[in-house]
């Protein structure tokens, strides 16, 4: 049984639930956690990296106005002749849905929605789904991933130690938006995934969720079944189709616009009449217990630090503010016990072994067989490729 001296770790505290490790001066990013670093002037490399960033990912005034009319000018003429301007996926969270209802009827543009259900939808999400379709009047394409083999990835995943957990559901994404979009001939993908509100990341040197031979090896190691519908995407079926021939195009329309999360939230419940799910990402009840139960065990890390540091950079929340919602519980000892239970019981795992996996040391990706190497090497040779261009054209 999880004990409530289990779960509520001291989040709060300036010198954080890792002993005496420091906390960033600007933001609330803390040192101890791999890849968070803290200078001598006592700020961290993340929000370092993201406040470096903002001039050329966030554009929320006049540029970004234009950056938007310049995109839907485009949608529109590349969806001359047929059905849809764009596709966008809908996860019954509040970037996604906000995104829909903004480019449906501020931007008059014909969207394909899409929603991939791989097994952990909280009901709230789904009535989000809904609600938010039949009222835009959006034709929507539900792809429903086998739960058995969705399960077994998952089992293998959390047996493995490696640190994303989330890599199972988000590799179902990407493999099946891929194949959606080829399907339906749609040349434009339109991301929620936004600068205000996600601008801090932690570097880390594993593979990208793209990767479906890590998938296959993670599986082939501590799997039970063999995959028949689970949906694996080799990168290079990833990069010859998103990075060589730039299909399906993605673009991210909320960096446009002066994206405030909490009055989208309350622009979303006065239009649909938005069911909260609560905190970020947990419309997937799997990601509920991941960032509230796991990684608060398991690594002594609070994911809110990411989110609450995210919107400090975008100016839309003090480190005060942050410093006083981190000192709240991220969850209860019953609830965290409650989830850890779900968990198990939908994995068809003892809860015993979900608890000491948890409290497992963690396995670095790398100890399974990947795609990166040659993902790394399309990246620098992209790169190159771009330096080169641009100094033909000067």
């Amino acid at each position: 049984m999880i004990s409530e001296a289990d779960i509520q770790i001291d989040v709060g505290a300036v010198t954080t639930p890792l002993g005496n490790a420091a906390i960033c001066n600007f933001c609330v990013m803390t040192e101890g956690v791999d890849g968070v670093s803290i200078d001598p002037d006592g700020q961290c490399n993340c929000c370092k990296d993201a406040l470096a960033r903002m001039p050329t990912e966030w554009w929320p005034g006049a540029e970004g106005e234009r950056r938007m009319a310049a995109l839907v000018a485009q949608l529109k003429e590349e969806g001359q002749g047929s059905r849809y301007d764009a596709l966008v996926g809908l996860s019954g969270g509040i970037d996604s849905a906000y995104l829909a209802h903004l480019m449906a009827t501020r931007h008059g543009l014909r969207l394909l929605a899409v929603h991939v259900d791989a097994g952990w939808n909280s009901e709230p999400a789904v009535n989000n789904i809904e609600k938010l379709v039949r009222a835009l009047d959006l034709d929507l394409v539900t792809e429903v991933i086998e739960w058995s083999e969705v399960r077994d990835v998952q089992r293998a995943f959390l047996r493995a130690n490696v640190l994303n957990q989330d890599f199972p559901q988000d590799h179902a994404f990407f493999a099946t938006l891929l194949r959606v979009a080829r399907q339906y001939d749609v040349k434009s993908f339109l991301s929620g995934v936004n600068f205000s509100s996600e601008n801090l990341h932690i570097p880390h040197d594993g593979p990208s969720s793209t990767d479906g031979k890590h998938v296959r090896a993670v599986h082939a190691a501590l799997g039970e079944e063999s995959l028949a519908a689970y949906p694996i995407m080799t990168m290079a079926e990833y990069l010859w189709t998103t990075r060589i021939r730039g299909l399906p195009k993605r673009y991210r329309p909320l960096d446009f616009i002066d994206y405030d999360k909490e009055a989208a939230r309350c622009e979303l419940e006065d239009h649909y009449a938005w069911r909260d799910y609560g905190p970020k990402h947990s419309e997937s009840r799997f990601t509920k217990f991941y960032q509230e139960v796991y990684l608060p065990r398991k690594l002594r890390f609070d994911k809110r630090r990411l989110f609450y540091s995210s919107l400090i950079v975008a100016g839309q929340m003090t480190r005060d503010e942050a410093i006083a919602e981190l000192a709240k519980p991220i969850t209860t000892a019953r609830q965290a016990e409650r989830d850890t239970r779900f968990v198990a019981k939908k994995l068809g795992m003892d809860p015993a072994e979900l608890a000491a996996l948890i409290d497992a040391p963690t396995m670095p990706h790398d100890a399974f067989d990947s795609d990166k190497r040659m993902s790394d090497r399309m990246m620098r040779l992209r790169s190159a490729l771009r330096r080169l261009m641009g100094w033909i054209r000067r």
